[in-house]
């Protein structure tokens, strides 16, 4: 009686691990194949999400599988379970906050894998996006996870949404200078850089009467892989377009006014008390 119960244990253990093996199979198989069949029709963060859900609920189901050959009672498993499941509920409240709010990301879809994203003063790339956080890598290599509940609250600005970008850049011309010349040497110095594009035309926008200079806007777009490469090459054509055709882009400077018919204000140089001193000293020094 032993010797066959001892059989029947040992056939039962052999057959849990034999269904967790082939479960760890076929999970990591059918993922894959997800994979391959969804890769071209969704974005690739859903896709992840997908291919772990799948992943996962195999290894539960054959996991269960595994537990029944053992012996155990599934009811009672499941009534422990959910005593056990309200409580991990309240005590993790913010888990399932981050749980629901990475649902919406996954319905809403503002981003997805490798795009560039801004989030308060965090910049960079998306490396991955689950259920309770997202991922990024920052432009000097740096690991940062943000919460799914903070993104859902806090303003999220998608740099790689579009195909192109415009470049803003700031210009000051002294006053002297026309502006309807400086606006052709702007214009000529887009057209000369290969990185702008043509459409849209570039922006040219008289921004107001500055302390110092004219304060003008100029605008051009380019495709956002060359976003960096037109706002550093445009500025140094811009400089040397200016120093060419003789256009001053002035410093800062004040003017004292008094009025039209006031005298010239007279200006009056003199020794410091220490100067004065110290002069006196050499003198006496040399007598």
């Amino acid at each position: 009686m032993l010797d066959w119960l001892s059989f029947a244990v040992v056939v039962s253990v052999a057959r849990a691990v034999l269904l967790v093996v082939v479960g760890l199979g076929v999970a990591r198989v059918v993922s894959q194949l997800l994979v391959r069949v969804l890769k071209e029709k969704i974005q690739a963060h859903t896709l992840l999400l997908a291919q772990k859900a799948v992943y996962y609920g195999l290894l539960v189901l054959f996991g269960v599988g595994a537990l029944r050959e053992l012996g155990f009672n599934l009811t009672v498993l499941l009534g422990a379970a959910g005593v056990a499941s309200v409580a991990i509920g309240f005590a993790s409240q913010t888990s399932a906050s981050n749980l629901i709010s990475g649902l919406f990301l996954l319905f809403e879809e503002p981003f997805e894998v490798g795009d560039i994203i801004k989030i308060g003063d965090t910049l960079g790339e998306v490396i991955s996006v689950d259920l309770l956080s997202v991922k990024l890598r920052t432009f000097d290599n740096l690991f940062v996870r943000i919460p799914n509940e903070t993104l859902i609250k806090s303003e999220v600005t998608t740099l790689t949404k579009f195909p192109i970008r415009r470049v803003d850049l700031r210009v000051g011309v002294a006053y002297k200078e026309d502006i309807a010349r400086v606006r052709e040497v702007l214009q000529a110095v887009a057209e000369r850089n290969p990185f702008c594009l043509d459409e849209p035309e570039p922006l040219f926008i008289f921004l107001g009467f500055g302390d110092s200079s004219i304060d003008l806007q100029f605008s051009v777009w380019a495709k956002r892989e060359n976003f960096l490469d037109v706002k550093n090459t445009v500025q140094e054509e811009i400089k040397i377009a200016f120093d060419q055709q003789g256009i001053e882009i002035p410093f800062p400077h004040r003017t004292l006014y008094a009025g039209s018919v006031t005298e010239p204000i007279p200006v009056q140089l003199s020794m410091s008390p220490a100067s004065s001193t110290s002069s006196v000293v050499e003198r006496g020094a040399s007598d």
